[in-house]
């Protein structure tokens, strides 16, 4: 079974649970790039709510290039996308155990959104231990068959809260209660090594 997605910003994790079992994942870069969706955000945990970490883009969100076209504008957001999660995740369990090899990550310069977001997606799954099979499509196809889950457009910012949520502890939950299907960086920096036995365990 292939898993059919959007390449996404750090996932939330109903992303990585969704795909958990599939053999292939394929990210459709080929697609035309669609504003108001985690291709290049982010939402992690903050002291007062969840905090959405969007990447700057050339030509704005509302350009309609393909997505492994779609540049990123040259800023300073890595060092503040890195400042805000060091600040949410600063006290959480894991931070420390991952916080080098995440900076190694950050200071990393990249032009094009694709190979930012598939850096990030290879670092998740090495920090998790999944042995995941991946690919980009070569060309658009609207329609696949049966032997794809077609996730495209699935998982968006305005429906990722509805969508079933793995119970763990939450830095902030005291405070704010527990918050659903935040970014896989949630789930990693408080659950460190066994965050892909809760991904396996779920019963969704």
């Amino acid at each position: 079974m292939n898993f059919l997605s959007d390449l996404q910003y750090f996932p939330p994790v109903i992303f990585y649970k969704s795909s958990y079992k599939i053999s292939n994942i394929i990210f459709d870069v080929y697609e035309s790039y669609q504003k108001m969706s985690f291709r290049n955000r982010c939402s992690i945990a903050g002291a007062n709510g969840p905090i959405d970490l969007s990447i700057p883009l050339q030509h704005g969100r509302n350009q309609k290039a393909l997505v492994k076209d779609v540049r990123i504008a040259p800023s300073k957001w890595q060092a503040r996308h890195l400042k805000s999660i060091e600040s949410g995740y600063n006290r959480s369990p894991w931070f420390e155990f991952y916080k080098e090899e995440l900076y190694h990550l950050y200071a990393v310069p990249c032009t094009f959104l694709v190979d930012w977001n598939l850096a990030c997606f290879e670092w998740s799954i090495k920090k998790l231990g999944l042995q995941i099979s991946f690919s980009l499509t070569e060309s658009y196809q609207e329609v696949y068959d049966e032997d794809f889950v077609d996730f495209r457009n699935k998982i968006l910012p305005k429906n990722v809260r509805a969508f079933p949520a793995l119970p763990y502890r939450q830095v902030f939950e005291r405070k704010l209660g527990f918050v659903p299907n935040l970014s896989v960086l949630d789930l990693l920096f408080c659950e460190g090594k066994n965050a892909a036995v809760l991904l396996g365990e779920a019963k969704w």
